[in-house]
């Protein structure tokens, strides 16, 4: 069985992800990127490979990123330890100092015990699917190990989270100034930058969820638990609020009523933003097949086509590279502005969306009016056998009567899991009774006819 998902290697550290796991897989890792041109041209100009490791907070990115460290250095390649910090800081540095590639040790929203390392190729990008799999092949081959004074060395990376920030504020279109902001940092990779960040930009700040003891990280707070935001907002009279995941890659959003402002509203006030303003690439959003109905019907509303990918933010990132698209990202908040950054950034998504309260004079539930969030049911049919979901002819036919039933408003969505045993079946309508009824007959249809 393949060992990386959908975004890197991840799973219980100690169980499956252990410290023997993460040494091998920075060798294998050394071994394949050190293949390119611009790697052979540095070490035919004698210079060794450079990588930066970064990490969340949670205790075992401690053992860990020493292991993926170790393991890059007995390569021969040098690496520059960020510390903790948000898994886009670490993209961001890749290519800020033109290291060769990277490492994030992080689970991202997952709870503390869980654990995972996730790859960047030079530039801060994501690696490809290809790429993965002769990372995985070459764990099973030789390693480099050089010797003597051809060893890698392992310093610290000193003004990682400065040169972070600087081009965080350096990104922004106005100042923050007269808005309080509520941030909750999930006790994660955040706790530190995101606040200090804020201020710098002139914002008034409230904190919660920035204790982090390696133990806590997504307990209860951040993006995942935002009724905690919602509830400190309100008491606070704060403006708005700002919730992070465990790596600092995502961005929801509370607006001063306490209400919920989604990555599909986040992304339909910042496309009609840069629409406005000629930033806007080819007036196109791209977005998955999960996003919402509403957010389709704003975008035509507003002159902006919407592209559509599979589910997972390095699907939206390779539709963004094919067009070279400008704006694009995921419901759960993962938001990419290509123009600062090469992955999803819940600080500069959270920057640049209080930034557009602050230039026009609204409020967050003012801007989020653009879009009309339709119901949206979600159901997720376990023990039956994903890989017939789209062949099978009475389900297909089901699918077919709810879209009919549903019309022009409405969608249905059907989709086996990536990485678990279950179907996702997904109903958008008018009202939430509809969408409900809809998707709980189509999760009845797909248990009876695919269960295992």
């Amino acid at each position: 069985m393949p060992i990386f998902g959908t975004d890197g290697v991840r799973g219980l550290a100690n169980g499956p992800l252990t410290a023997d796991l993460a040494l091998s897989l920075a060798q294998a890792t050394a071994v394949v990127l050190g293949q390119g041109r611009s790697a052979e041209a540095r070490k035919a100009a004698g210079k060794r490979l450079t990588a930066v490791v970064a990490r969340d907070p949670r205790v075992s990115g401690e053992f860990l990123s020493a292991a993926v460290a170790a393991g890059l250095a007995s390569s021969g390649v040098d690496v520059l330890d960020a510390g903790v910090l948000p898994t886009p800081a670490a993209a961001f540095l890749i290519a800020d100092i033109d290291a060769d590639f990277g490492v994030m040790v992080s689970a991202s929203h997952n709870p503390a015990p869980d654990n995972g390392i996730k790859i960047f190729a030079r530039g801060g990008v994501k690696l490809p699917d290809v790429v993965e799999a002769r990372i995985e092949s070459a764990m099973a081959g030789d390693k480099l190990l050089p010797t003597g004074a051809a060893v890698g060395r392992i310093r610290r990376f000193a003004d990682a989270e400065d040169r972070y920030v600087v081009h965080l504020l350096g990104s922004l279109p106005h100042r923050l100034d007269g808005l309080h902001v509520v941030i909750d940092c999930a006790h994660g990779a955040a706790s530190g930058v995101s606040p200090e960040t804020f201020r710098d930009a002139g914002a008034r700040v409230t904190v919660i969820g920035a204790d982090p003891d390696g133990l806590n990280i997504n307990d209860g707070v951040g993006s995942t638990h935002l009724d905690v935001l919602a509830r400190a907002v309100v008491d606070a009279g704060a403006d708005v609020g700002i919730a992070h995941d465990g790596d600092a890659d995502r961005c929801l959003a509370i607006d001063a009523d306490g209400n919920v402002v989604d990555g599909d509203q986040i992304m339909a006030i910042l496309a009609v933003s840069m629409k406005s303003r000629g930033q806007l690439k080819d007036d196109t959003l791209v977005a998955t097949v999960m996003s919402n109905l509403g957010l389709h019907r704003a975008m035509t509303a507003n002159g902006i086509h919407v592209e559509t990918t599979a589910v997972g933010d390095r699907y939206v990132l390779e539709r963004m590279n094919e067009g070279g698209f400008s704006l694009g990202g995921e419901q759960s908040g993962h938001v990419i502005m290509s123009e600062f950054a090469t992955t999803g950034d819940g600080l500069l998504t959270g920057l640049h969306l209080v930034a557009e309260m602050a230039r026009t004079g609204r409020t967050l539930a003012e801007l989020a009016s653009v879009m009309t969030v339709f119901p949206q049911v979600l159901i997720n049919v376990k023990g039956v056998d994903r890989t017939l979901a789209a062949t099978d002819e009475v389900v297909q036919d089901a699918v077919a009567r709810a879209t009919a039933a549903l019309g022009v408003s409405g969608r249905v969505l059907l989709r086996p899991s990536g990485t678990e045993q279950l179907v996702r079946v997904m109903v958008e309508a008018a009202s939430e009774d509809e969408a409900r009824h809809q998707a709980e007959t189509l999760a009845d249809v797909v248990r009876e006819r695919l269960a295992l």
